[in-house]
């Protein structure tokens, strides 16, 4: 049997229920390899042991009432670190909330309590949740478990290392443009990006509000339908959360694919795709027609301006939300000669070049002269962009595509060139504008790193997502994991 910090969490719950394992013995295995590889790794900026003990201490009274604790109970998480937790520090990873300690906890986290979370680590992230490569993080970089000299993706980087690495058992992430899917992609794991307002993100630390969505990141499908189930459904203290009901997702995952139609963007399969990478891909279109599926080329001609507009939209709304971040109310201080010099010192010195970069970008895009020349047109893209979906699900159930256009590059080999790294965004960040839900599922090695395919569906149609998603990882049965030649095996 493999070591039990890399099993998926759905076969640990049914082991802890048939009491072959008890949480603390899980929550043992998995303290011990964070032991063991973290320091290479580098994929938390707060561990929560303290949490954890309480957790599994509740966990294990309730199983000896022969009452269940609830089935997040026992299985080692990892929590990225733009999610408030009560009395547990949020940076943000970033230096101007280095000792933020918020006073409430997020809604998903209220909920996973009540599920029994046992959180072991806020997970190092690129600052603010900009980047795609967690490297821009005041705690220092993180490392792909897969190869320690490249980049476990970004933003959510930190909660994909944990998982592939052994560190915890599933994980929480954000994504805003890709920040879920990508790193998952990298780190040979399932990451998913609901619908838009199907998870609260009261308590997420917002970076670009009509983006950011919260979801899960997992080694199986099944783990990412259990985690979903969990954190979905209204919230009255989130005015962007949907009203709908949470329909199962688990018992939904082993339906037919059989007769439904898949669509494949050509704009998402050009210029730019790495050859590994397509080769892969189109494999996986033989897989889903050998399951039943009739897959077709379809256009959303408008995909070829994704890219300028969210680098609009993104830090547009962006240099609106860290406003707040002024030495006045909360976080980093540095003081001046009058309030205007403490303003400049405390921003000046708290956030990063690339926090910096976005912010000064966002707030030319929503100047006087430059609104209705930017921003404004970047949404009217938007709008375009959101059209060509929904023409396209007219005739398809999902559309399919590389998840990134490469595997995993080497840290530091995009520092210099903020465009090649916005590139890597170029697959997922057209479902962000549109606020579709959509999942990355591990399909492929290239170069001996993992290549991710990526499903993307109708609003509010995760049931579809997740069933294809399943009905391809079952078919291809991928299971490579890290080894030690490179990387954390």
């Amino acid at each position: 049997m493999e070591p039990i910090y890399l099993l998926e969490a759905w076969k640990v719950r049914e082991m802890l229920l048939r009491r072959e394992l008890t949480p603390r013995e899980v929550l043992q295995a998995v303290w011990e390899r964070v032991r063991e590889v973290e320091p290479r790794v580098n994929a938390y900026i707060t561990e929560t042991w303290d949490a954890a003990e309480e957790a599994v201490r509740e966990a294990e009274k309730d199983w000896s009432q022969g009452k269940d604790p609830g089935p997040a109970a026992g299985l080692p998480m990892a929590v990225k670190d733009i999610l408030c937790t009560r009395g547990i520090r949020t940076t943000c990873a970033s230096l101007i909330l280095e000792n933020f300690v918020p006073v409430y906890d997020a809604t998903v986290i209220e909920r996973l309590k009540a599920a029994g979370l046992t959180m072991i680590g806020k997970a190092n992230m690129d600052e603010f949740a900009m980047g795609s490569s967690t490297e821009n993080s005041y705690f220092g970089p993180t490392r792909n478990p897969w190869d320690l000299g490249r980049v476990p993706g970004g933003s959510s980087g930190g909660s994909a290392a944990a998982v592939a690495a052994g560190e915890a058992l599933w994980a929480l992430g954000s994504d805003t443009g890709g920040s879920i899917r990508q790193p998952a992609s990298f780190c040979g794991l399932v990451g998913m990006k609901p619908t838009y307002g199907r998870v609260s993100r009261y308590g997420l630390v917002a970076f670009a509000s009509s983006l950011d969505q919260v979801g899960p990141i997992t080694r199986c499908v099944k783990d990412c339908a259990l985690l979903l189930q969990l954190i979905c459904g209204h919230d009255p203290k989130d005015s962007t959360s949907l009203p709908e009901g949470v329909p199962d997702f688990l018992a939904s995952l082993e339906g037919d694919v059989r007769g439904m139609r898949a669509g494949v963007p050509r704009e998402l399969m050009g210029e730019g795709i790495a050859p590994g990478v397509k080769r892969i891909v189109v494999s996986c279109f033989e897989v889903l027609e050998d399951l039943g599926m009739k897959v077709e080329e379809v256009s959303l001609p408008h995909l070829d301006y994704a890219l300028d507009a969210y680098y609009i939209i993104a830090p547009a709304e962006a240099s609106s939300n860290l406003a707040r971040y002024d030495g006045v109310r909360y976080g980093l201080r540095v003081e001046g000669e009058d309030v205007l010099d403490m303003y400049s010192r405390t921003r000046a010195r708290g956030f990063g070049d690339e926090v910096k970069r976005r912010i000064m970008l966002g707030t030319y895009a929503l100047s006087a002269g430059y609104y209705e020349a930017y921003y404004a047109q970047a949404q009217k893209i938007r709008t375009l962009i959101i059209g060509d979906f929904r023409r396209a699900f007219e005739r398809c159930d999902v559309l399919v595509s590389p998840t990134s256009p490469t595997v995993a590059f080497r840290l530091g080999e995009r520092l210099e060139d903020p465009l090649a790294m916005y590139m890597s965004d170029i697959c997922t960040i057209p479902v962000n504008l549109a606020g579709l839900p959509a999942i990355s599922v591990p399909c492929g090695l290239d170069q001996g790193l993992p290549v991710g395919f990526q499903i993307m569906g109708k609003l509010l149609d995760e049931v579809t997502v997740l069933r294809v998603a399943y009905a391809l990882e079952q078919a291809l049965g991928f299971r490579a994991r890290p080894d030690s030649s490179k990387g954390v095996g």
